[in-house]
């Protein structure tokens, strides 16, 4: 079995990448203070597989080699396996308090493996034969694998093959016996520097004539014309500054990249869809199924820390045994759950695909979402309510720190007899960070547009809800012919 270390992981990502980051090239990323946070975050990953309390959740046995392997490389094969993922990323997410960015790819993987069957069983391609053999390798050395669908999108008002410019939505340009050359670009892409490798996949539902954009293949992520920008976040050369504690949560981070395919090979052997326009869709909603499943675990355990640092901070104000303040806890508590229970709902409503995976139950897997996108930010706007306006005025470290000031502050600063400056800083600066949106990728927003922005799971709802079988039944009660 080959799971690796957090040292082995770090060790192997270390490569001379196309990285741009503040109109610069990065060289050696890995030691970059702004990019550092989100590397530790998924050594967190792979620290937590290598503890033997967490390993029921953190591992599991391949289907397809009979190897342990990291769960994030795993093809679901029960519903069994669909409740651990998200108890999983619950986990994760309340040891890291940020988006841990190896979901992306999992969920892909996932969608893939039964989208490739099912492709092959109607053309006699090969795909999912190559996907297997592709994710084998990933599983056999255990790989963090970023998964990219959305595209740029250029004029949103017109058809992929009616853009001005036709790379506004990654394409095929070029073909032969070996493979294929791919040119556009991927936004918004979680992780992207810190994996191995990634999937990409078509961003909508495609028609005949958009051939060209029906493609899905796996690639290195340092290949040859692949360029890197580093996406921005607020408040993020706070990184770059001597004190930590203005960054709140100055241990992990996420990242975001803008990706652009500059006439990129890619072999056969590598390739998972080509051309097969009916099936795009399927690939582009069982992966957001997946994903949107994935919110019911990753955001409750980041909501965890969340609520864990409001209630501290109440105690810190001598506040806690408040009786609206407790109320307002209760509060926050219940929409975390109840996002929690969507996303076991949706796993446990699973169902078996013909090519034998497992799959979540799509209707609850959207409906997840959705209430992702309203429930933390009201676990937020409480968190702020209690805490108080000086999340937002708080003077630097620094000041914190001189010889002129900082003796004022902290003589101001004090709350309650015993109670450290030092870590009402330091909180104060965490909540700062999670409900505000500042130096990580945003709480708030990722729960908004990760996975799709809402309107894409109410077009989803809507298609999942059969109202015809709910017309049925009153008219089945009251014997309406």
């Amino acid at each position: 079995m080959t799971i690796k270390t957090p040292e082995e992981y770090e060790a192997s990502i270390k490569k001379d990448i196309n990285l741009y980051m503040f109109g610069e090239r990065v060289k050696e990323f890995w030691k970059h203070p702004i990019i550092k946070p989100s590397i530790n975050t998924v050594k967190k990953i792979y620290e937590l597989a290598q503890i033997p309390e967490y390993q029921h959740l953190m591992l599991a046995k391949s289907h397809l080699t009979g190897n342990t392997i990291n769960r994030f490389t795993h093809i679901h094969q029960s519903v069994e396996d669909l409740i651990k993922k998200v108890q999983m990323q619950r986990l994760v997410g309340q040891k890291v308090a940020c988006c841990f960015q190896r979901c992306v790819g999992f969920d892909a993987a996932n969608a893939l493996y039964s989208v490739t069957y099912e492709m092959d069983k109607e053309f006699n391609t090969n795909y999912h034969e190559r996907f297997k053999n592709y994710w084998i390798e990933v599983q056999n050395q255990d790989l963090m694998v970023d998964g990219a669908m959305t595209d740029t999108k250029g004029d949103r008002g017109k058809r992929p093959s009616a853009q001005t410019d036709p790379d506004q939505f990654l394409h095929i340009v070029d073909e032969s016996d070996d493979g294929i050359v791919v040119r556009g670009a991927k936004v918004h892409q979680t992780g992207w520097v810190n994996s191995h490798r990634a999937i990409i996949m078509p961003t909508l539902s495609l028609r005949p004539g958009e051939e060209e954009y029906a493609v899905s293949f796996g690639v290195d992520i340092d290949a040859k014309g692949i360029i890197m920008i580093y996406g921005r976040q607020a408040s993020d050369t706070r990184k770059m500054e001597q004190n930590k504690f203005e960054v709140g949560n100055y241990k992990y981070g996420g990242q975001e990249i803008f990706v652009i395919f500059d006439d990129v090979f890619i072999p056969n052997e590598d390739v998972f869809m080509r051309g097969e326009v009916k099936f795009a869709g399927d690939l582009v909603n069982r992966f957001a199924g997946f994903h949107r499943q994935s919110y019911g675990g990753c955001k409750v355990g980041v909501g965890d820390v969340l609520i864990g640092a409001t209630a501290l901070i109440t105690e810190y104000h001598g506040v806690n045994n408040t009786s609206h303040i407790k109320d307002k806890l209760v509060e926050m508590i219940h929409l975390n759950e109840s996002l929690y229970c969507c996303g076991i709902a949706c796993s446990s409503e699973g169902f078996q695909r013909d090519a034998g995976n497992y799959e979540m139950d799509m209707l609850l897997a959207n409906v997840c979402k959705q209430n992702v996108t309203r429930f933390p930010y009201e676990i937020a706007r409480l968190a702020d309510d209690l805490v108080g306006g000086i999340i937002c005025t708080l003077p630097s470290e620094t000041d914190l720190k001189s010889e002129e000031v900082g003796p004022l502050l902290k003589k101001y600063l004090a709350t309650c007899e015993g109670i450290s400056i030092e870590n009402r800083y330091k909180l104060l600066r965490f909540i700062e960070n999670l409900s505000m949106g500042v130096a990580a990728v945003s709480y708030k927003v990722e729960s908004m547009h990760g996975a799709g922005s809402p309107q894409a799971q109410r077009i989803m709802i809507a298609r999942q809800a059969n109202l015809e079988k709910k017309k049925q039944l009153i008219k089945d009660i009251l014997d309406i012919e």
